[in-house]
């Protein structure tokens, strides 16, 4: 896509909430490799996985040792395993497909966030970010961990051996992520820095200083691996573009390491960092200098995401990379607490505090107008001077051109094109995209219960809710006054499954709902008595019916 030609207000961005799911109280979210399969990790230590093409559930994995808050899911790279942190400090892997338990360990401290190593397809190493000790690179088979240094100082002490710092000295959370490949790492610490690590020999390589030197909140690459993004303390998120390639970057970094044999300590780490990252944008609101949460890229690269870390409200906003802010997206009353784009569509994924999805899709209008083949749609009006034969049965000056086309030439239609998007797959490898559906049988007090909120929808469509009032500016209207989350979750439906897809219902779906219930199931004494006496007798000068007994 090439962002510079775009109309800004026509970009390929999300600007609508197209619906929202529902299941428990979900608290993060994570795409797989293609984005048909979306994770969502509950508080009661339940990762749900939603087939994000049909927005049903596929899969829950629920573990019995695990009653604790989810704070973080991770895809493997092919999507066949996943990895899941809890507030119990457990980490645990799954197979997907079976719905079985891989390997579960439990750590120290609790981790707020873990990665699997995306190089390998069925990993076993994974970079986990506790919340008062350094980020450190863990063995899932064998449960050993090895913290990684936080500062240029702790390359030489004991911490970077794999003992925990002291415990009486005050500890940020610090950010963490892999690489594309997985072979360094790239730590934001609280001194405002970027530390780029070689894990295995657990030795910093490279310093790149933030300007201000505010504590690294977040810290993620692209999904080309040609950009870092950065979210501070100071209200900033900064864009670097990676100067390394994706593929042998220790190997690069090594070179210019013995290039600069002359410089030592910190100033020899600097000298290699301008080497790695090179600062490419800031984004920032500079009149509300409102913080950031959960930023992220597009699938693409092109667009950069960050939700607002106000309370009391659900504010999207998106930059193109060239630092211009192109969409501010509104939802309703509610914290926004993780959010994530689509990998390859234009969709955007935002959790809100009570625990709901909300899914933002681009606004398409539809257009059944028929227009000729070569039809352009003008802005303004234009003088036009017409050809002396441009009228005439048969032009001179245009010939029809014969289509080039080979009618003998096979056509493929097995082998599948390979999509530069996922160049880096291997063909080899058998990717899980989809897993078989599960039906889920009806519960009648939860259908009762539905078509009742559904009937009282249509008496009381203004209820003045935030989310009504919010959907109602992107063409949607949904009463969340009486929302799924807050009419079943009721001690009578403790033993049915909460989990919901809505959208909202048609006209005609609406009246038929509503005679449904204005229609008793079983006919009261009087009207049954009234229905079997009047059959027959109306009066038709008054058009009403003549009841035998009158005195009723």
């Amino acid at each position: 896509m090439n962002a510079p030609i775009i109309d800004p207000l026509q970009g390929d961005f999300p600007e609508v909430i197209e619906e929202f799911l529902e299941h428990g109280v979900m608290k993060c979210i994570a795409f797989n490799r293609r984005g048909t399969l979306l994770a969502a990790g509950c508080s009661d230590g339940s990762c749900v996985i939603w087939d994000f093409e049909t927005r049903g559930i596929a899969k829950e994995l629920k573990d019995k040792d695990c009653v604790s808050a989810i704070t973080s899911v991770c895809w493997s790279k092919y999507g066949h395993q996943i990895l899941v942190s809890a507030a119990d400090r457990s980490l645990t892997l799954w197979d997907v497909l079976k719905g079985e338990k891989i390997n579960r360990i439990t750590l120290q401290q609790t981790p707020l966030q873990a990665r699997l190593h995306p190089g390998s397809s069925s990993p076993s190493l994974c970079l986990a970010c506790p919340l008062s000790s350094a980020p450190m690179i863990v063995d899932l088979k064998t449960g050993s961990t090895t913290l990684l240094p936080v500062c240029i100082s702790d390359t030489d002490t004991a911490s970077s051996r794999g003992k925990v710092l002291d415990g009486t000295q005050p500890f940020t959370p610090t950010a963490a992520c892999f690489n594309k490949y997985g072979d360094l790492v790239y730590v934001g610490n609280s001194k405002g820095e970027i530390l780029v690590i070689d894990y295995e020999r657990v030795r910093i390589e490279a310093m790149v200083p933030i300007s201000g030197g505010a504590v690294v909140k977040n810290i993620v690459f692209s999904r080309n691996g040609l950009y870092l993004l950065t979210n501070s303390n100071d209200r900033t998120i900064r864009i670097y573009e990676n100067l390394l390639p994706n593929k042998d970057g220790l190997k690069f970094i090594d070179d210019i390491t013995k290039e600069l044999d002359e410089l030592d300590g910190a100033e020899k780490l600097k000298a290699v960092g301008t080497k790695c990252l090179t600062l490419f944008r800031e984004f920032q609101d500079s009149i509300t200098r409102m913080h950031w949460k959960a930023p992220c890229f597009s699938g693409d690269g092109e667009w950069v995401v960050g939700g607002s870390a106000s309370k009391g409200e659900h504010k999207i906003y998106i930059w193109d990379r060239a630092g211009y802010l192109v969409k501010i997206l509104e939802g309703p009353k509610e914290a926004l607490i993780d959010l994530s784009w689509h990998p390859v569509h234009p969709i955007v994924v935002s959790v809100s505090l009570t625990g709901l999805i909300y899914i933002w899709a681009k606004d398409y209008t539809e257009n059944w107008s028929a227009f000729a083949p070569d039809f352009k749609e003008l802005e303004e009006n234009e003088e036009y001077v017409e050809r002396e034969d441009e009228f005439d049965l048969n032009p001179e000056t245009e010939k029809v051109k014969e289509l080039d086309v080979n009618e003998d030439e096979e056509v493929d239609i097995v082998n599948v094109e390979k999509d530069s998007a996922f160049s880096d797959s291997d063909a080899s490898q058998d990717e899980l995209c989809f897993l078989p559906a599960i039906p889920c049988p009806d519960i009648v007090e939860q259908h009762n219960k539905c078509v009742e909120i559904s009937s009282k929808m249509i008496d009381d469509d203004n209820s003045g809710s935030p989310l009504s009032e919010e959907a109602a500016v992107n063409g949607r209207t949904t009463n969340h006054a009486s929302s799924p989350l807050e009419v079943l979750d009721n001690p009578d439906d403790a033993g049915g499954t909460r989990a919901k897809r809505r959208r909202k219902p048609s006209e005609k779906g609406l009246e038929l709902q509503a005679e449904k219930v204005k229609k008793p199931s079983k006919p009261s004494s009087r009207l049954s008595k009234f229905k079997t006496k009047s059959i027959g007798h109306q009066d038709h000068g008054n058009g009403r019916y003549a009841d035998d007994n009158s005195d009723e």
